[in-house]
């Protein structure tokens, strides 16, 4: 495959604004375009992922590709990816490969979502679409209760403890009140708020939950040399129903996307300097520890305990405040991720700044309860 670049990359601030989805993605794709100093007009193809989950008054426009086309004025070829909470991951590994195989230079692989609208019953309802309805959600199974069992396996088999979940909410937060487009930003959270929360599913607390939000993300990708490559990209897809897999405990998806992504980066998990993993539980970061490689298979309590993921530990994970304190407006969650890492890669990202500065990140995007996940790692050159 050619090598392949990012050239710009933009994102909104992640919170409750009531703008319809494509205003976000507008915004979100100006700040990549002006980053990238470019125009609309140089872009070949456009990627978009939107699911616009909630049901009030928004614009449901089904059509959206071709809103789009009179939003920028182009009739450049725009496609649809919805992929749920993998949205953008999916759209930026379906845009890798349509430029590698069509005659384009350019791609802005776009998401816009205005997820919160509505009560939350109402976008509880239709966040739970990325999931089994018929079976597992009539015997009372939502995303918490769901993820809650997961970790009770987990905990049972490994010996993992609430108050490591807790510390990995405590790290998220921490991180999120460094970053002007978290919604948390400037909004600190401490340890005892945390483990003094209210109970929601045994033994999750609201502060092991990510935050729904609205936003939007923007990525330009290039066959152009750049200061950012492409280097690794790997996307697999497990069951629908989780508890009829094998070993509900671990994502083989998340596993079978990193396998593809490390070998094709031709590295090692041991390379990564800097990682984005899709918290949407405080259980699913820690589990992806070892899903990644980062750590033995009911050790990864053991990198929250000792700091290695911290801000200033030899792995920083989420150095964003992740989906459980910058927010998770559902599709441009994967593209969010990777406007993190691009930013920590060129040393841009002010007090949550890794330092020394990375030079190779992961993005790692999970749709549904480990259905849909892509794994993509990133070079600075």
């Amino acid at each position: 495959m050619r090598r392949q670049y990012i050239k710009g990359v933009g994102m909104t601030k992640f919170d409750y604004s009531q703008k319809p989805w494509w205003a976000f993605a507008f915004e979100a794709a100006m700040e990549a375009l002006e980053e990238a100093r470019m125009k609309i007009s140089q872009i070949d193809c456009i990627v978009f992922t939107g699911v616009e989950s909630a049901e009030g008054e928004s614009e449901h426009q089904t059509h959206k590709a071709s809103l789009l086309s009179d939003l920028f004025k182009t009739n450049c070829p725009i496609l649809n990816v919805p992929a749920v909470c993998a949205g953008g991951g999916v759209a930026f590994w379906t845009a890798l490969r349509i430029l590698a195989e069509e005659d384009f230079k350019n791609i802005l692989v776009l998401a816009g979502e205005k997820l919160v609208d509505n009560d939350s019953p109402v976008t509880t309802h239709w966040i739970m679409s990325a999931i089994e309805r018929e079976i597992e959600q009539t015997e009372g199974l939502n995303f918490p209760t769901q993820n809650a069992l997961i970790w009770q396996l987990y905990s049972q088999k490994y010996g993992a403890s609430h108050d490591d979940l807790a510390l990995i909410a405590y790290k998220n937060h921490q991180n999120a009140t460094l970053n002007p487009k978290a919604y948390f930003y400037k909004r600190p959270v401490s340890l005892e708020q945390i483990k003094s929360a209210p109970e929601i599913a045994s033994p999750f607390t609201i502060y092991d939950c990510s935050l729904s939000v609205n936003g939007g993300a923007a990525v330009i990708l290039t066959k152009e040399e750049t200061d950012i490559e492409v280097i690794g990209s790997g996307f697999a897809t497990d069951y629908l129903l989780t508890f009829g897999r094998k070993d509900p405990t671990h994502f083989i998806a998340t596993q079978m996307a990193a396998k593809k992504a490390f070998a094709q980066a031709k590295l090692k998990p041991s390379d990564i300097q800097v990682a984005e993993l899709h918290d949407a539980f405080t259980s699913v970061e820690l589990i992806s520890y070892e899903d990644l490689g980062f750590a033995e298979m009911g050790k990864g309590a053991e990198l929250i305990r000792k700091g290695i993921v911290n801000l200033d530990g030899k792995l920083p994970v989420n150095p964003s405040g992740g989906l459980k304190a910058k927010g998770h407006p559902i599709s441009p969650t994967g593209l969010a991720q990777i406007y993190e890492i691009v930013n920590q890669l060129r040393g841009q990202c002010g007090e949550r700044q890794i330092k020394p500065i990375p030079k190779i990140g992961l993005c790692h995007n999970i749709g549904g309860a480990g259905g849909s996940v892509t794994v993509h790692i990133l070079r600075k050159v």
